[in-house]
């Protein structure tokens, strides 16, 4: 039975043409954050360096994938969608890179799981970066996520 970052990793390639398009493969999940790679050549931009948009895709879907993964953890299905986001670039990337994301400050899988049981939807705040080489962020999205239990067929 695959792991559910490996089963994340699938699905993400079989459902969004936009993540088998990027080369997109799962890194890391450690139950609080999520780790998306992807490398520089089917996100190039007309400089040579990283497309901005490959940036906040990875970004988002790393984002997403930490909300995902979560439920999932917790056997809950939902429909989760980014509400809004904000994203600052930095500087150029010009090789391979990575995104993580994880919940913001003042965040917590509690009280969004306690909201979601109540309310039968919830939002939760996440942060994601693609470091570079040094660690500095050359780009950082912050997000909001909403999930929303989906109706029993």
């Amino acid at each position: 039975m695959p792991t559910p970052a490996a089963a994340l990793e699938r699905e993400l390639l079989a459902r969004i043409p936009l993540a088998r398009a990027m080369d997109l493969q799962v890194q890391n999940w450690d139950g609080a954050s999520l780790t998306l790679a992807v490398p520089l050549a089917p996100n190039i931009n007309d400089k040579g360096c990283a497309f901005g948009g490959s940036l906040t895709s990875l970004m988002t879907l790393a984002s997403w994938g930490v909300v995902e993964l979560a439920l999932r953890e917790r056997g809950l299905d939902c429909d989760v969608y980014v509400q809004d986001s904000t994203v600052r670039y930095r500087a150029p990337v010009w090789g391979d890179f990575s995104a993580q994301a994880q919940l913001a400050a003042g965040e917590s899988f509690e009280d969004f799981f306690a909201t979601l049981a109540a309310r039968g939807k919830a939002r939760l705040s996440l942060n994601a970066q693609v470091p570079l080489t040094d660690g500095s962020p050359a780009a950082s999205l912050s997000s909001r996520f909403v999930a929303i239990v989906r109706a029993a067929d």
